[in-house]
């Protein structure tokens, strides 16, 4: 009988991670469709990433109601209940992800019409893929149980933080040279601003992973290179 049980919960678990890597892969998708619709102007692709975030939001809303099924049904105690706790927080995190991707994508239909600034979309994509680049790790990590790859995902987000600096502050040098791309730039830096905490949620995420396999929480105070005091927007 506790065989038949162990059976039956092992077979949830894997239902469920398979929602959790197929969500995963569709905020991948977003985050580097969003900032690829800015850097080519392309409205249809920006259009997509807006329609596909009702997509990561039923996937988020499936794997709550997976998650509580399993609870009532199976009881979990122990590292069994702290796996289906990370896996709503980290479906949480991914869901809110999306939400910053779709911000973007509509940011992008407004900066169409206005004047490109060299070398900032392909600045943006570039921290886009650093933050994809950690989430797709930090899925890894999860699936693995590897406190370490989800050790060194966090440290990365360092280098997020330090790539949003840069950008605030060529973005304050070109307003202050032209304030004629005044609106332009702060589109800009709200976008940037995104990207910044789609990186600090993929951070908190490998904290999950590292209470998950360790039983405790980082000690460490993680670096923070963000040095600004600007605070990001959601539409």
């Amino acid at each position: 009988m506790n065989e038949h049980i162990s059976s039956a919960y092992d077979r949830d678990l894997d239902a469920i991670q398979t929602l959790v890597i197929k969500m995963g892969g569709m905020v991948e998708e977003a985050i580097l469709s969003a900032a690829k619709s800015l850097e080519t102007r392309d409205l249809a692709l920006a259009e997509k990433v807006r329609a596909g975030d009702k997509q990561i939001d039923a996937l988020e809303l499936q794997i709550n109601e997976e998650a509580a099924r399993i609870i009532a049904l199976r009881a979990p105690v122990s590292k069994d209940l702290r796996v289906i706790l990370t896996v709503l927080r980290i479906a949480a995190s991914m869901e809110r992800i999306g939400d910053y991707a779709k911000n973007m994508a509509k940011r992008t239909s407004t900066l169409v019409d206005m004047p490109v600034i060299s070398g900032s979309d392909a600045a943006l994509r570039r921290m886009a893929r650093e933050v994809q680049a950690m989430l797709k790790d930090l899925i890894d990590s999860y699936l693995r149980g590897d406190a370490e790859l989800a050790e060194d995902v966090r440290q990365r987000d360092h280098d997020v933080d330090q790539m949003y600096n840069a950008l605030f502050r060529e973005f304050l040098t070109f307003m202050m040279e032209d304030p004629r791309n005044i609106t332009a730039f702060m589109h800009l830096h709200f976008m940037a601003k995104n990207v910044e905490r789609m990186g600090d949620l993929v951070t908190n995420m490998a904290e999950q992973v590292i209470y998950l396999e360790t039983g405790v929480m980082p000690e460490e105070a993680r670096p923070k290179g963000d040095q600004t005091a600007f605070v990001s927007e959601l539409d």
